[in-house]
C-alpha cells in the first residue's frame, strides 16, 4: 500500500522534473539550439502542429538555425509562427528554407531570462510539493480505513518527505545549470 503511494509520487515527480527540463530547453541562451523552436506550434492546414513534425531543424553554425520544411507550402506558416512567438527572432526566408540568426544576449536580457528560469523552477517546486501533499493525504486515508497502521503511516510520511527533498534538489540543480548557461558570455 505504502509502496504504491511512493511509486505513484515518484513517477509524478520524475515527470515534473522532465517537464521542467523540456520547458527550459526552449529558453534562448545566445547559442543556436533546435530545442528553441522544435516545440513551436505552427498552424498547418488548420491544425496546431509542432515545428519538428513539419521540418528539419539544423544548426550549421553556432549562432544560426536553419529550418527546411518537408512541404514547401508550410514555409510561410512556419515563418508566421516564429514571428508570433516570444523568441524575438526574425526569420530570413529564401523560398526553400528559413534561417534564424541568434543574436548575442545583452546583460538586461540575460537577467530577464534568469528571472524566467527562477520562476519556472519555483513552479516545479510547487508542483512537487503538491504531489507530496497528495501522497500525505493518501497515507492518511489508508490509515483511516485501517489498511495501514499508524507507525506505517509515519514511516511512509518520512519516505515521502525524503523523496520530495531529493526531487526538489534535482529541480534546483536543473535550474542552476540553465541559469549558468544563460549568464555565460
Amino acid at each position: 500500500m505504502i509502496d504504491d503511494v511512493l511509486l505513484e509520487s515518484q513517477d509524478r515527480m520524475e515527470k515534473t522534473v522532465e517537464s521542467l527540463q523540456i520547458d527550459l530547453r526552449g529558453i534562448r541562451t545566445g547559442r543556436a539550439s533546435p530545442a528553441l523552436v522544435e516545440r513551436l506550434k505552427v498552424d498547418y492546414y488548420g491544425t496546431a502542429t509542432p515545428l519538428n513534425q513539419l521540418a528539419t531543424i539544423s544548426v550549421p553554425e553556432p549562432r544560426l538555425l536553419t529550418i527546411r520544411p518537408w512541404d514547401a507550402a508550410a514555409l510561410s506558416a512556419i515563418e508566421k509562427a516564429i514571428l508570433k512567438s516570444d523568441l524575438g527572432l526574425t526569420p530570413n526566408n529564401d523560398g526553400k528554407l528559413l534561417r534564424l540568426s541568434i543574436p548575442r544576449l545583452n546583460e538586461e536580457r540575460r537577467q530577464d531570462l534568469s528571472r524566467l528560469v527562477a520562476k519556472r523552477v519555483e513552479e516545479a517546486r510547487v508542483a512537487i510539493r503538491n504531489i507530496r501533499r497528495d501522497a500525505m493525504e493518501d497515507l492518511k486515508t489508508l490509515e483511516k480505513d485501517k489498511e495501514i497502521s499508524e507507525d506505517d503511516m509515519h514511516k511512509g510520511r518520512e519516505e515521502v518527505q525524503e523523496l520530495t527533498d531529493d526531487f526538489i534538489k534535482q529541480v534546483d540543480e536543473v535550474g542552476k545549470a540553465k541559469e549558468k548557461e544563460i549568464l555565460e558570455v
